[in-house]
């Protein structure tokens, strides 16, 4: 009788169940607002005070005058086509803005930055070891940075908002237990996220045995995307994929766009969530992030190997693409660059085994934009086979293609028209991220450190010891500040001033 009146008074009590708890914490639910929930009542239940409660702490936010230095949108990965992720001082910033800053945030699964070997290193070896510790605990990509807040989606299943001036924890949500791979998007006043881990379960893979196809992520999780106020990181709606939604997704107007595991590509209302057309391509899409350029997407799968063209009105493809030899999950794990009318890709080719061990020659295509049409192909030379993400990120900037290869950690720039190689610069093992181009200098994010190289050249002016690993991390360059997310779970700000001291 005791219970039962207490359960008639916790029920009666209006906003019982949104009473905050201490520390900001979330309460019971977070509701979704969003497709399915709209129909099924559908909900994602988090325990009051426990690990994957929603964190917010508004006294860590940006004052007004810091926000209004830097991005106001970030609608693409690496913020645009050509995947440069940088933007400018202006006049008037403040001090810190233009100097820059140095601070470094342990994220929730965070290994200690000086330790050379990855956790596993001795079960997997550490090159298959790092693959691991960023598929599953550090952050894969770079990070955003709109308004005086940086973003970062972590593979330990945690969505971060912090002070770029202070690097203080504005707020941390896991709105899913699933893999958080890209960067964040924001526009207006919301962050989308896409979820989505590297695996296929026993019936994909038995499916791929027998007819050559599987879909990667399907019921091994919840993909898919999730919206949140970009204020307090609160879930608004979740539109819910088959397959992984691994990639980041490309927002134009009112439209989201992302590419999944099942080979699908859905186009959403970013506002509502709500369908708008969705196409299957075939294959899979792993890290592949669309591009959105004038009216089109560009993206690509794997088994087989295609890059696409589609109408971003219709998801109608205009044209297809490859290159020959294209081998494994290449084509599928690298993002297209685009601009001033060319589709940079670039995948592994050919494989061989070389003394007994495998080996691949990576390939780089540039196509015509609006016809498909092949200009030029390169090869960059025959190397062993990466534990994963076999391909580099292109950037695209003023007619030099800069692009990685991951099987010898060679950096090599072409000229974008021609395809003839300008000069290469080997430093790291293995090469997966696009360089950012800044300000005369361009920035390469490898290994444990920060590279500057002078970009008509290839010639190193400077280097900045980070620490940990940074694998397909482009350094996220604003004002005068280096903002890099790393595998080892941790996200760290360094000022290019330190650039200008002796390595």
């Amino acid at each position: 009788m005791i219970i039962r009146r207490l359960l008639l008074f916790i029920l009666a009590t209006p906003g019982f169940l949104s009473l905050p708890f201490p520390g900001h914490l979330d309460s019971a639910w977070a509701w979704s607002s969003g497709p399915e929930s709209a129909s099924s009542g559908w909900s994602v239940p988090v325990a009051p005070e426990g690990p994957f409660s929603r964190i917010y702490l508004p006294q860590n936010a940006p004052t007004a005058p810091d926000q209004r230095f830097g991005p106001d949108r970030w609608l693409q990965m690496n913020a645009n086509a050509r995947h440069n992720a940088e933007a400018g001082i202006p006049k008037k910033a403040p001090a810190w803005f233009r100097n820059g800053v140095f601070w470094r945030f342990a994220e929730a699964r965070a290994w200690p930055l000086d330790r050379h070997f990855p956790f596993g290193t001795n079960t997997y070896g550490e090159a298959e070891a790092g693959a691991v510790q960023t598929q599953f605990y550090g952050n894969a990509l770079g990070v955003t940075v709109v308004r005086g807040i940086v973003y970062a989606e972590s593979d330990d299943m945690f969505a971060y908002a912090l002070n770029a001036r202070t690097g203080q924890l504005i707020w941390r949500t896991s709105p899913v237990g699933n893999h958080l791979m890209g960067n964040p998007l924001v526009a207006g006043n919301t962050v989308y996220l896409a979820a989505g881990g590297v695996g296929f379960n026993f019936a994909n893979v038995m499916a791929f045995a027998r007819t050559g196809t599987a879909v990667r992520g399907m019921d091994v999780s919840y993909n898919g995307i999730y919206a949140l106020d970009r204020r307090t990181g609160k879930l608004l709606w979740h539109a819910g994929s088959v397959g992984e939604a691994m990639p980041t997704p490309a927002i134009h107007g009112r439209t989201l766009y992302f590419a999944t595991g099942s080979g699908s590509v859905h186009a959403l209302d970013r506002r509502t969530g709500r369908p708008l057309w969705k196409v299957r391509l075939g294959g899979n899409d792993n890290m592949s992030s669309p591009a959105y350029v004038h009216g089109r997407l560009y993206l690509a799968m794997a088994s087989p190997p295609r890059l696409f063209c589609l109408d971003a009105k219709s998801g109608r493809t205009l044209w297809t693409g490859t290159i020959p030899g294209a081998a494994n999950t290449g084509m599928g794990d690298v993002s297209p660059a685009v601009g001033e009318g060319v589709v940079v890709m670039d995948t592994v080719t050919r494989p061989k085994v070389v003394h007994g061990k495998p080996t691949l020659e990576p390939v780089v295509r540039a196509f015509d934009a609006m016809t498909g049409r092949p200009l030029w192909t390169v090869s960059t030379g025959r190397g062993p086979k990466p534990p994963a993400f076999k391909g580099g990120v292109p950037l695209i900037h003023e007619g030099t293609v800069y692009v990685g290869s991951p099987v010898n950690g060679r950096y090599d720039a072409f000229d974008l028209r021609t395809g003839k190689r300008l000069w290469s610069w080997h430093r790291i093992n293995s090469a997966r991220s696009a360089p950012t181009f800044y300000e005369g200098h361009l920035y390469i994010a490898g290994g444990a450190s920060l590279y500057r190289l002078d970009p008509k050249t290839g010639h190193e002016t400077g280097h900045l010891r980070i620490g940990g690993r940074m694998g397909i991390v482009s350094p996220t360059i604003v004002g005068g500040t280096a903002y890099t997310a790393n595998s080892y779970d941790w996200i760290v700000a360094v000022p290019l001033s330190r650039f200008a001291q002796k390595p």
